[in-house]
């Protein structure tokens, strides 16, 4: 049999996992300071609860990964973290505070075509306020994003977080339509907005043909168009590139009331983002790092209103060569009928997700951090009737709080130490037979012998080199560990 991965899913080693979880509690502890409780909820929740907003219709399953359990009843894993929340606020809405405040960290897992940078099991960081109908609930999600995005050393000026509003894209559909309504028109609407989510990735012309006719990818599949006319996509594509060229709040705004004030939603969707700027204005929220910009839609059905999206911004090296990756890493919106399928009353909710593997991804190769962990002390088990006193020791230093390990195989010196390298070890310690009978333990420092070896062209100059190991008395093993690792 030949061991292979399911595309669309990746192993994750032992230091992406500690870099992975550093993330995790930052960002974990930054929601905490504006009031966001944690809440976990299952991976897998019934179908019909989850509903059906996933962007990937042609997808099987409707892009989830579903099955029957024992009861011959369909349950999901989890697309996202927002259904699950709605689910679980519907069941509990009399015993919560309102507003409610939450944040859950969690894998999520959609049936979707696989590519760079989309993969089919990802983790997620959320953030939502349920309960609230004001544009300071919304404002403070953006406000929250942008600086959970500092929290990890991302300069201002290499992100930006752009706002939009689902009610200013209705409105134009309901000019696109004027005779349509109901499934017919949310039938519409949800073939463009799939379409327009497409943008950052197919550019103009790939939008242009989803628009119209449809698509043929590279692989050859085709999907189907929305097949408006010539004029129509025009009106779109106008929409789309309203704010282009646009960097301010303020005239963004002039240039939105132009397509806002042809109908009673486009007046209301201006509204709010007048009143969101407001509130970004008055906290000093620099036009640059929060943008009003009409071609972020975003993929999910249930959006109501403001829609946002966080992006890395391309930078260029000293050669004035772009680096890093640059797209969107979160995003969020109003959702304030999603609560709502489970009530007979509107239950209005505002949420944002930070995309923690790809953005995780996005960070190894766009900016310079430490990715190193701590690694393990090997203690070398050269003598197997004297196993005892090597985990004796291990546990000294495991209770130090340094991690410790003693080798399991029954190889040699020489197989000990390729093991230890490949562990990527930086201390080993040696008790043989000549140690024990001094009552001391020879240290190596892998890393400086490394260095060295550099400087080494003959075996002679290894043998007399001394500078990478040294001999201390057994009892003073933790002292020095602990000093040489602090350091």
């Amino acid at each position: 049999m030949k061991p292979r991965k399911v595309r669309g899913f990746e192993d994750v080693y032992a230091q992406d996992i500690s870099v992975l979880s550093t993330m995790l509690e930052c960002l974990q502890a930054h929601y905490r300071l504006y009031g966001f409780e944690p809440l976990y909820t299952p991976s897998i929740e019934y179908s019909d609860v989850l509903g059906k907003f996933l962007p990937d219709d042609d997808r099987p399953n409707d892009g989830v990964f579903s099955f029957q359990d024992d009861a011959e009843q369909w349950v999901s894993l989890r697309y996202d973290l927002t259904a699950p929340l709605a689910r679980y606020v519907a069941e509990n809405y009399d015993n919560l505070p309102k507003p409610f405040k939450r944040q859950q960290t969690g894998t999520v897992w959609r049936n979707e075509k696989p590519g760079p940078g989309r993969l089919r099991e990802f983790s997620q960081c959320d953030i939502d306020i349920i309960g609230s109908t004001s544009m300071a609930s919304d404002t403070e999600i953006i406000i929250v994003a942008a600086r959970a995005l500092e929290k990890l050393g991302i300069p201002s000026q290499q992100y930006r977080i752009a706002v939009n509003n689902r009610k200013l894209m209705d409105s134009l559909l309901m000019r696109l339509f004027p005779l349509q309504k109901g499934a017919e028109l949310t039938a519409q609407k949800t073939t463009i907005l799939r379409a327009v989510d497409k943008l950052d990735r197919l550019g103009i012309t790939g939008v242009t043909q989803l628009l119209g006719q449809g698509r043929k990818d590279e692989s050859g599949d085709f999907t189907k168009g929305a097949n408006l006319n010539t004029s129509q996509i025009d009106m779109v594509l106008d929409f789309l590139t309203t704010t282009n060229t646009i960097k301010d709040r303020k005239s963004a705004l002039k240039a939105l009331e132009n397509i806002a004030h042809k109908n009673a939603l486009g007046e209301e969707a201006w509204h709010e983002f007048f009143r969101i700027d407001n509130l970004l204005s008055a906290l000093h929220i620099p036009d640059w790092q929060v943008q009003f910009d009409t071609s972020i839609v975003r993929g999910l059905d249930y959006y109501t209103g403001p829609v946002f999206e966080a992006e890395l911004l391309p930078q260029k090296n000293d050669t004035d060569k772009i680096v890093g990756v640059s797209g969107a890493v979160g995003g969020g919106g109003r959702y304030d009928g999603l609560v709502s399928r489970f009530s007979k009353n509107i239950i209005p909710g505002v949420g944002f997700s930070i995309g923690v593997t790809r953005l995780f991804h996005a960070l190894k190769q766009y900016m310079e951090y430490d990715f190193s962990v701590q690694t393990p002390v090997i203690i070398l088990a050269l003598e197997q009737d004297f196993m005892a006193e090597y985990f004796k020791l291990a546990d000294e230093l495991r209770q130090d709080g340094i991690i410790a390990d003693v080798y399991m195989g029954e190889s040699g010196m020489r197989a000990q130490m390729k093991y230890a390298d490949k562990r990527q070890a930086r201390f080993v310690i040696i008790e043989g037979e000549d140690e024990r009978k001094q009552n001391v333990v020879t240290i190596k420092d892998l890393d400086k012998g490394r260095i060295v070896s550099q400087s080494i062209s003959d075996n002679t100059q290894w043998r007399q080199n001394q500078e990478a190991q040294v001999k201390i008395p057994k009892n003073d093993v933790l002292a020095y560990l602990s000093k040489r690792i602090k350091k």
